[in-house]
């Protein structure tokens, strides 16, 4: 891992996340959405909003995943980050998150509720750093991690990039 990964995981204060790399949770709203006004993919009462700090190396990857939420990706330092995200036709997206606008590059990216999504650093010897804001907020219950048997069978065509970021 590089010293500047390192930095920022010990000045954010980041611990290891579930599907690879590091986060810190940075705000929940205090303020709930009580379950009859959420729509019916939603089990309980949610909060409005939550965001969390994101550190991926370039050595890790961010497998591929889903929530029942919208999720805003922000870019903030290191190298661009690449999301891949299957819609629920199949359709894979590449979207890079990043500085450089003139290269397609995005400062932010929506990756829509539902959506089986992964992530990876563009150069391996970096780290990126974003944020990630969803809403309704998340919640641990909201989350699938993908199983690497299932999405082959449901996205045979995109079987390298679901080998590459699932274990």
């Amino acid at each position: 891992m590089t010293a500047g990964a390192q930095y920022w995981i010990k000045k954010l204060n980041l611990k290891k996340h579930p599907e690879g790399g590091y986060y810190k949770e940075t705000y929940r709203s205090p303020e709930r959405i009580r379950r009859e006004h959420l729509p019916g993919r939603f089990r309980k009462d949610h909060c409005f909003s939550t965001a969390i700090y994101y550190l991926l190396p370039g050595t890790e990857f961010s497998a591929f995943h889903r929530i029942r939420s919208d999720e805003i990706w922000h870019f903030y330092h290191g190298s661009p980050l690449i999301l891949y995200s299957i819609d629920r036709e199949g359709m894979l997206f590449e979207i890079k998150l990043g500085q450089n606008l003139e290269k397609g590059q995005l400062f932010q990216a929506r990756i829509p509720a539902g959506n089986w999504f992964a992530a990876r650093v563009m150069f391996e010897d970096d780290f990126s750093l974003v944020g990630c804001t969803v809403a309704p907020g998340f919640e641990y219950e909201d989350f699938e991690l993908g199983d690497r048997k299932t999405l082959l069978q449901l996205f045979p065509r995109h079987k390298e990039i679901i080998k590459a970021l699932t274990r």
